[in-house]
Parts: C-alpha cells; structure tokens; sequence
C-alpha cells in the first residue's frame, strides 16, 4: 500500500508563494491502477516526482509499503559520464540486485546498439528515454510512476513498451499522470482530478471525467 497523508508541496516566486499540491490525502493497493488527470500545469508531475521520493513535499506524510519506480522513461537521473551499461550497473547496486542477467534484456529492449557502451551524455532525449524506460522494465516493482503516457520513440517502440508494462505486468498497481481522458479509461480503474492543488479520487472513471471537465470549463 501506498498513502499520502496530508501531503502539501510549493515553490517561492518574486512576489508570493505558489501552492502546487495542497493537502493530498489518498491511498493506492497492490494491484490498483490509478490515473491522475488535470490540465497542464495542474501539478500532475510534481505528484510523481514525490511519490517517486525525487523531490520532497514541504509537509505531509508519505507511506511507501510497495517498491515504487522513478518515473517511466526519465533518465534525468543518469550519470552522463558513464556508458548506459555502467549506469544500469549503478542502478542494480542501489537497489541492490545483480545486473549480470538484465544486460541482454535492456540492451535488446532498448534498441541502443553500441551506444549502450557509450557516455550517456551522448545520448539523444530519445536514447536516454529509452534506456529509461527499459531498466525500469528490468528492476521489477511492485508500483510504476507514468508521467504521461510513455511517448518513447516511434509507434511500433510506444506500443511495445505498451505491451511490457500494461499487458506483462498487469498484475502490478500504477500510477499514471495525464491529461489525456482516453488512456485514463483505457488503463485505469480509478481516477483522481487535480485542480488548484486539490485532489479529488473518483471510483468511476465517467464521474471523474465529467468533473475534469466542468474544471475546465
């Protein structure tokens, strides 16, 4: 189980302070699939990255009970000095798992090539996305973070990254941020609207819907 309790999270400007997230309080179960709608700017991946632990809120309390992932396809974590192959080392040993059987796995998923023994600073947004994307695939969670839906490369990488984490792994819970009404229905059993800091979770996707709608009205 995953809860936020009373989670609230801003940032300073030159003439106030901005609240992003205000008083979050909710809970996501193994298993359940959860989307986050809101319009651009509504604090959706500010959500993510603190339940992902990149970034802290300035109050409130998260309970982690299940192994959440960074968010799918950020590779803002990786070390740009090091080849992709040292970096999926690097993240085996903090997780603390061996990497020698997921070499093959991320390198064939990734579609890399020789750049996998290459500096990741050399690396395109898209390279990196999808090395992202497959070490996500290789260290197993219980949960998976998604800002957005993964727009990882070209259709046919999209739909096969569509089929390792909704179809392979449908027995894990997620969260996904989006905007995007079709893919929460398509994915999710569950649905939380953030509008103005506020997050409202609905147990029927249309409910939902229709308040994301009169929100941006």
């Amino acid at each position: 189980m995953i809860q936020l309790i009373d989670v609230s999270h801003g940032y300073e400007t030159r003439h106030s302070r901005h609240t992003v997230i205000d008083n979050i309080n909710f809970t996501i179960r193994r298993g359940e699939k959860i989307g986050i709608l809101g319009r651009n700017g509504s604090g959706k991946s500010t959500l993510i990255r603190i339940l992902s632990g990149a970034e802290r809120p300035n109050r409130g309390t998260i309970i982690r009970g299940m192994r959440l992932s960074w968010p799918l396809a950020f590779g803002g974590a990786f070390q740009g000095s090091l080849t992709g192959l040292d970096n999926l080392k690097f993240i085996c040993r903090v997780y603390g798992i061996s990497h020698e059987d997921k070499v093959d796995y991320v390198l064939e998923f990734s579609e890399l090539g020789k750049f996998f023994r290459e500096p990741v600073k050399t690396y395109s947004s898209g390279m990196r996305a999808r090395l992202a994307f497959a070490i996500s695939m290789a260290v197993e969670f219980d949960c998976f973070l998604i800002d957005e839906i993964i727009a990882v490369g070209d259709s046919r990488f999209h739909e096969k990254c569509e089929h390792e984490l909704f179809e392979k792994r449908r027995d894990r819970a997620f969260i996904m941020a989006s905007h995007d009404t079709a893919t929460i229905r398509r994915h999710c059993n569950r649905a939380g609207v953030l509008v103005a800091g506020k997050l409202r979770v609905f147990d029927d996707i249309d409910e939902a819907y229709e308040y994301y709608q009169a929100s941006m009205a």
